[in-house]
């Protein structure tokens, strides 16, 4: 299946270091941040799931839960969230799912080409590239990102994205490159000049017809 934006999340149930997981009953109300990672012990993955743990907290204050997923068990999670917290310095409390039999790897497309199943095969063939999917309440995919297996992945840009996709759904902006929280937005082409002078009293940047800048708002 090739999800795309806006395509509503699969629901599954699952078992997970946190006990069984019916998918769209856990996300609930909030945000969710779905991410794989090819396989437990492994060095990559290792610093990646750290890195989560780590910025857990921002996430939960933007109403997000996180989410990991590997084809391993249940019980050699357990055993590498305890070389997570040794190594890295934080603590794993967020679920990781138990994908044993590739099936949500699958159903979210997070498999490398020409994959089969995972009976006798190797890491590289059989393991979860590094999908994220950012849910959003009503649970719509809101982003996809994809990582090759050799590349962690950087978690600030999927908490910069968070916060542009919260921001623009509450007000007519989007974000710019490289936007950043607190930077400047663009106004909406959908907002008319008479339209934004009403909304932003304390005037805006006109580049270009198309391209309006004004102080990002609170």
């Amino acid at each position: 299946m090739l999800l795309r934006i806006n395509d509503i999340a699969p629901d599954f149930i699952a078992d997970s270091s946190k006990g069984k997981i019916s998918f769209h009953r856990w996300i609930g109300d909030k945000w969710a941040i779905l991410f794989s990672h090819p396989k437990d012990f492994t060095p990559v993955c290792t610093t990646e799931l750290g890195c989560m743990a780590k910025l857990e907290p921002e996430f939960t204050e933007r109403h997000c839960k996180l989410i990991g997923l590997s084809t391993d068990s249940v019980s050699h999670h357990d055993s590498w969230a305890m070389d997570i917290e040794e190594t890295q310095g934080h603590k794993v409390t967020y679920p990781i799912i138990a994908d044993t039999n590739l099936a949500i790897a699958k159903l979210y497309n997070m498999l490398p080409a020409e994959t089969v199943n995972s009976e006798g095969q190797s890491v590289e063939t059989f393991a979860t590239i590094r999908s994220v999917f950012i849910i959003a309440p009503d649970k719509k995919i809101r982003m996809v990102m994809t990582y090759p297996m050799s590349t962690g992945r950087n978690f600030n840009e999927i908490l910069r994205v968070l916060d542009a996709i919260q921001l623009t759904d509450r007000h007519q902006v989007v974000t710019p490159a490289n936007w950043q929280y607190g930077d400047d937005v663009i106004i909406s082409p959908s907002v008319s000049d008479a339209e934004a002078r009403e909304k932003y009293p304390q005037g805006f940047k006109t580049l270009k017809p198309y391209l309006r800048l004004v102080k990002q708002p609170s």
